[in-house]
């Protein structure tokens, strides 16, 4: 270790190129879907996992700054999905259909510590942010895309009109894709966690 290099700066460097690694494996992830909807939305494999697990290694600051960064690769990838609509949908797409969305995937490691077991834990953590991503698409798809709520996609929704369809319609869409895709990758984190966490979380303190 040199004179300018502490432990603090070291371990500064490490989650940035784990950072970026993670990130990018996340992203990569993203492109692989099981399932495609036509209005947007997919089930991948396991996307959202890379992030959380660095959330959980690196803590709360540094997961978000991760989240936060993998918003803008998604938005940058789905630009094309946000053309030919109004300014104010686009804006509003853009917060709660990225941003948002996705950064709060950085709050994965927010039972870290407060559950004693290391995999139940983690995937509290990765269940709790892939609901909150699902109740950013929620809004989205209620207050910006209700103009697209289909009656017939669901019998559930069928005679409902207004409002009160397209609160329904963004529930039953948004959650065709999400809560698969929330489950998928509860169950990996649990797997990963409990058969390889020793190894993945060596060098912090939980």
């Amino acid at each position: 270790m040199t004179e300018k290099e502490t432990p603090a700066s070291r371990q500064r460097v490490q989650n940035l190129v784990l950072a970026g690694v993670l990130i990018a494996l996340g992203t990569a992830l993203s492109f692989i879907k099981v399932f495609d909807l036509p209005y947007g939305g997919s089930i991948t494999l396991c996307s959202m996992l890379p992030v959380m697990l660095f959330a959980y290694r690196a803590g709360l600051k540094w997961g978000l700054g991760a989240g936060f960064t993998f918003s803008v690769l998604q938005l940058l990838f789905g630009m094309d999905g946000l053309k030919g609509i109004s300014g104010a949908t686009v804006a509003g797409s853009i917060l709660l259909d990225y941003l948002l969305a996705f950064t709060v995937l950085g709050l994965a490691g927010l039972f870290r510590g407060r559950v004693r077991h290391r995999a139940a834990s983690f995937t509290l953590g990765c269940l709790a942010a892939g609901l909150l991503r699902y109740l950013c698409s929620f809004l989205s798809g209620w207050i910006l895309w209700s103009e697209y709520a289909d009656a017939n996609f669901s019998p559930l929704l069928a005679g409902m009109s207004g409002q009160k369809l397209a609160c329904l319609y963004s529930l039953v869409y948004n959650g065709s894709y999400m809560l698969p895709e929330i489950l998928l990758t509860c169950l990996a984190a649990f797997l990963v966690m409990q058969f390889a966490g020793s190894f993945l979380l060596k060098g912090t303190d939980v």
